[in-house]
């Protein structure tokens, strides 16, 4: 039982294994392979071979044809940038020229290069099998005297370090502004106009609709700033916006209420300015209104006292000639 159990382990161990190196074997370019340079590395030319290799990075790093080629993990990785990003490269696909650099100028060789002869390429068709070896047959013969001149080197790269290091959409333009060289090697142009072209679509491929729809938003906002800022001529009105009926009538009905309101409360505070100022004015009215009143009440008694005493001076003289007229008699 446990050695069932030990066994099933192992699978599972080696399924995961594989699983991992086939998502790492698909590769999109940018994958991370241990590999971070600071700064552009220094270059030196391989005696007789158009190729350069880096003497102070601790890695199989090599520069031919335009392109930086890097050995690692058993695998070929190429980029047109110093520092990635990496896309792997199969077996097959890896220049002839690339294959025949000598061991001694790989930094940091596997272990299966002990014993082979360092002015000599690596035993590439021991390593990978005969299949590879008839597919690739003939590529360690060659013309010493007949081999190309090397790549000018890319040397604007050097400007780029740390944090001014370019992102992969940059790269291209940057690239196509300073460096002019194309490729001449026919495996090394399909390499490197595949990898331009993934390069121009996006760095991965969750952000190229991230692109469109970024660009599709600066046009919609372009077109909604044009049309709410005309451009001016003799002919432009701007165009108001009309707000919906509703929250016009909603508008409209507060503001006459304010109106009313406003105009209830000035009236209110008229008549309680106009009676403040009317009590004096009507108390001097009413002061002139009783004064000839009261000069009237006091004339009517001075009126009535003469009439009064010309009656008792009637009775007076009927009583007089009374007494008169009783004395005669007598």
């Amino acid at each position: 039982m446990r050695n069932g159990l030990i066994v099933l382990s192992m699978l599972l161990c080696s399924i995961t294994s594989a699983a991992a190196q086939v998502s790492v074997g698909i590769g999109l370019p940018g994958v991370s392979i241990g590999i971070n340079l600071p700064v552009h590395p220094e270059l030196i030319r391989v005696p007789g071979y158009p190729v350069y290799y880096a003497p102070r990075v601790n890695s199989n790093y090599f520069f031919y044809d335009g392109m930086y080629w890097l050995y690692t993990g058993d695998n070929w990785y190429a980029s047109y940038w110093y520092n990635g990003p990496w896309e792997l490269v199969a077996p097959e696909a890896v220049p002839l020229f690339v294959l025949r650099i000598p061991v001694r100028y790989y930094r940091r060789p596997p272990a299966y290069f002990h014993g082979w002869r360092s002015d000599a390429p690596p035993r590439w068709g021991e390593h990978w099998g005969d299949a590879w070896e008839q597919r690739r047959r003939g590529w360690d013969n060659w013309n010493r005297s007949s081999a190309p001149p090397p790549a000018p080197l890319p040397v604007y790269q050097r400007q780029y370090s740390g944090t001014r290091y370019p992102r992969v959409e940059q790269q291209q333009v940057l690239q196509s502004q300073n460096y002019r060289y194309q490729p001449q090697d026919a495996v090394v142009q399909q390499r490197y106009q595949a990898q331009r072209a993934q390069s121009a679509a996006a760095p991965s491929s969750p952000s190229a609709p991230r692109k469109q729809l970024v660009q599709k938003g600066g046009e919609d906002v372009q077109r909604h700033v044009a049309k709410a800022a005309p451009q001016p001529g003799p002919t432009a009105k701007p165009e108001r916006l009309q707000p919906p009926q509703g929250t016009e009538r909603q508008q409209q009905a507060p503001r006459s209420q304010g109106q009313d309101r406003g105009a209830q409360g000035k009236g209110a505070q008229e008549p309680k300015a106009q009676r403040e100022s009317q009590q004096p004015k009507q108390a001097a009215t009413a002061r002139q209104q009783q004064a000839p009143r009261a000069q009237g009440q006091d004339r009517g008694p001075q009126g009535k006292g003469p009439a009064q005493e010309s009656k008792q001076g009637q009775e007076k003289g009927r009583d007089k000639g009374e007494k008169e007229g009783g004395e005669r008699n007598k």
